[in-house]
């Protein structure tokens, strides 16, 4: 059973090398949820938890991508469900709960790591339009998912859901208004979820992967260096742990590093 805290706890995850033990088996035949799935973070954490036997959803917005992932997951002889998904579209993530409760009747596992960087630019420069979408995809679209999945995961013996953060949501720079916002907005979204779920088996954290060679990471600092960074995979087994039965951390948020 989940145990609350008032105030998030702030927690480190350090090499994945840690977690090899925690990769066999810990999320066998559960049903996890992946948001943002078709690249970057999502992908590789879908195709690891479908290499660690669980059945992957994965949701994204180009089918394209969903499909290249479903090839990875079937290579390692896993299994996947493909859920091509604007998450603007609130009345899709609505009938999405219902297809799972029609064809599981609960869900296990929910990994919100999609995100809207938006444009980086001084807060009165910001078109609302662009202002809008990074709310919509970053803190709203994680509420309607909430709100259509919370009933799901009650029906597991040990849900677990993770949404994916970001520094920015703390470390306030100039022109990064919308995302910095958004992000702590997800923050605050996250851990009032987990307060609710305090008496409940549902254990809900939130997750800081730091720079990372995705291509969000490459447009918002395209003078970087990519190969100085670790790919995605590198917190995929991160990941996979904190969403296994295994992981009883609750309304934390957990940093990763290497």
């Amino acid at each position: 059973m989940a145990t609350g805290k008032k105030e998030a706890a702030v927690s480190c995850v350090s090499c994945p090398a840690q977690y090899g033990a925690c990769m066999n088996g810990s999320t066998s035949e559960r049903i996890v949820l992946v948001t943002g799935a078709s690249r970057g973070i999502g992908r590789a954490a879908a195709i690891a938890l479908a290499n660690d036997g669980a059945h992957v959803i994965l949701v994204a917005r180009t089918v394209g991508g969903l499909e290249e992932a479903d090839d990875e997951i079937r290579k390692c002889g896993g299994s996947a469900s493909l859920v091509p998904l604007d998450l603007t579209n609130f009345a899709g993530i609505d009938q999405l709960g219902a297809t799972i409760f029609e064809r599981w009747g609960r869900l296990d596992g929910l990994l919100a790591n999609a995100g809207e960087l938006g444009v980086l630019a001084p807060l009165a420069h910001l078109d609302p339009k662009v202002w809008q979408k990074s709310l919509d995809v970053n803190v709203t679209a994680n509420w309607r998912l909430v709100r259509s999945l919370d009933p799901l995961l009650r029906r597991s013996e040990a849900a677990r859901v993770l949404f994916v953060s970001s520094g920015a949501a703390r470390n306030f720079r100039p022109y990064w208004g919308s995302y910095s916002v958004a992000k702590a907005a997800l923050e605050a979204l996250a851990l009032t979820y987990a307060a609710e779920c305090e008496t409940t088996s549902i254990c809900v954290n939130l997750f800081n992967p730091g720079p990372l060679r995705t291509r969000m990471r490459a447009k918002a600092m395209p003078g970087e260096d990519p190969l100085r960074l670790d790919p995605p995979e590198a917190v995929a087994p991160a990941i996979v742990h904190l969403l296994s039965p295994a992981c009883t951390k609750h309304a934390e948020l957990v940093s990763f590093r290497k």
